[in-house]
C-alpha cells in the first residue's frame, strides 16, 4: 500500500526515544516529508547509529533523560536560538519488569512513572511556551491501551500511562483556543524492542487480548502520528485514538 505523503516543510520535530522502535520510524517518516528532526534518547549507542541510518542533513540529535526537567528546560533553549519546534511527539518510555504491585521495587516503580509521565511533562512544560508564541504547534503523547485497561502485572507502566492520557485532555482544553493540538494514541502491543523487557508468558497474554490476532505494525502506527501531526489536523485536540487491533472496550 502507497504510504500518504504529508508536507512538512519548513517544520521543526523534537521526537523524544526516537533512536529506535517507534519514534525511529516517525523520525524516518518526518525526514521523508521535509521535516527538520531532532532526535532526543538516552541511549547514546542507539542514538549514533540512528543519526547513521537515516543518514539525512535535516537530522540532528541529543542525549536527553527526558526524566529530568532542567536538562530539557536548557536543550529546549538552545534549540529555540536557531529554530522553532513546531512538533512535539512524546515517545520516550520504558515498560518496567513484570511484577505484582505488592511486590514491585518502589525505586524502580518511581523511575518507570518519572520516564513515562514526567517525561511528558517536562518537555511539554519546556516546549509549550514557544508555540503558544508562534500560534502553532502539534502534540502528540504515546501512551498504552494499557493507560486505559490497567494491565496486570505492569502497575507502574499502566498508571503512567493513564497519567499521560490525562495530561494530554487537561494540556489539550488549555490550548483550545490556539492553533495548537495536543493529543495522545493508545497502541496496544508492538513488534518493538519494548517486547524483549517482557516475558514470554507476559506478551503471549497481551497478544490474546488483540481482536485482529496479531501485535501492531510500526509502519501503521506511524501513520496515525503524520496525521495528528500535520495542518490536516485543525480540530482535533485532548484527544486519545486507539490504535490496539481492536482491543480497547472505549
Amino acid at each position: 500500500m502507497e504510504k500518504i505523503t504529508y508536507d512538512f516543510k519548513n517544520r521543526t520535530a523534537v521526537v523524544t526515544g526516537g533512536a529506535q522502535g517507534f519514534g525511529l520510524d516517525i523520525s524516518k517518516r518526518f525526514l521523508k516529508s521535509g521535516a527538520k528532526v531532532i532526535i532526543w534518547d538516552n541511549d547514546p549507542k542507539a542514538l549514533e547509529l540512528a543519526v547513521k541510518n537515516l543518514n539525512n542533513e535535516n537530522l540532528s540529535s541529543r542525549v536527553i533523560d527526558v526524566a529530568n526537567f532542567e536538562e530539557v528546560s536548557r536543550n529546549v533553549k538552545e534549540i529555540l536560538n536557531n529554530s522553532n519546534i513546531d512538533i512535539l511527539i512524546n515517545n520516550a518510555g520504558i515498560t518496567g519488569p513484570t511484577a505484582t504491585l505488592w511486590e514491585y521495587d518502589i525505586e524502580v516503580w518511581k523511575k518507570v512513572v518519572e520516564i513515562n509521565l514526567m517525561g511528558t511533562f517536562n518537555c511539554c512544560r519546556s516546549i509549550v511556551p514557544s508555540m503558544i508564541k508562534n500560534n502553532y504547534g502539534r502534540i502528540v503523547n504515546v501512551a498504552s491501551v494499557a493507560g486505559k485497561d490497567g494491565n496486570a502485572n505492569a502497575s507502574a507502566y499502566s498508571a503512567g500511562k493513564a497519567g499521560t492520557i490525562a495530561l494530554t485532555k487537561s494540556l489539550g482544553k488549555e490550548l483550545a483556543d490556539k492553533n495548537i493540538a495536543v493529543n495522545a494514541v493508545t497502541p496496544a502491543g508492538a513488534k518493538t524492542r519494548i517486547l524483549d523487557q517482557m516475558t514470554k508468558e507476559h506478551v503471549q497474554k497481551m497478544l490474546s487480548k488483540v481482536p485482529r490476532g496479531r501485535f501492531l505494525e510500526v509502519e501503521e502506527f506511524t501513520s496515525l502520528i503524520c496525521w495528528l501531526s500535520s495542518e490536516e489536523n485543525t480540530f482535533s485536540t485532548a484527544a486519545v485514538f486507539d490504535i490496539s487491533g481492536g482491543r480497547s472496550t472505549y
